[in-house]
């Protein structure tokens, strides 16, 4: 594997890269936020919140990313700016997921949707967050 400037890949960042590959074509959806000024029990109360509504949240390297998601053919280039933090929809509901991160948002403004993939295409901010305004899916 290799950068855009064409050099090679690490093997530790390599299988790293592959994760991020994975866990993107395994979620029904992907949020990505900016978490700049939240404190790490802030994190870990907002990864209790997503993991009850069937998400998991994860940082990584926006560098990783962009060599993830170039292979998927997404065009995240955007939103990859600044600490990011990706909100993968596991095993749960996206409407469920994005809601759990607007109310997270609502009471913690450092939080902030920048877009996200639902399928195989990338959202904006804005339609990312109107996931949350989605009825709840019923089982």
């Amino acid at each position: 594997m290799q950068t855009a400037a064409g050099r090679d890949v690490r093997p530790d960042k390599a299988a790293v890269v592959d994760e991020v590959r994975s866990r993107l074509t395994a979620s029904s959806a992907a949020l990505l936020t900016e978490y700049r000024g939240l404190k790490v029990s802030e994190l870990a109360a907002l990864r209790r919140a997503l993991r009850a509504a069937g998400g998991d949240y994860k940082i990584y390297k926006n560098t990783l990313v962009r060599l993830a998601v170039r292979d998927l053919g997404l065009e995240l280039e955007d939103l990859l700016t600044g600490p990011t933090a990706i909100a993968f929809v596991v095993d749960g509901d996206v409407a469920e997921v994005a809601k759990a991160l607007r109310d997270y948002a609502r009471t913690n403004p450092a939080l902030v949707v920048k877009g996200g993939i639902l399928g195989d295409s990338a959202l904006t901010a804005d339609r990312a967050r109107a996931l949350a305004d989605l009825p709840s899916r019923e089982i």
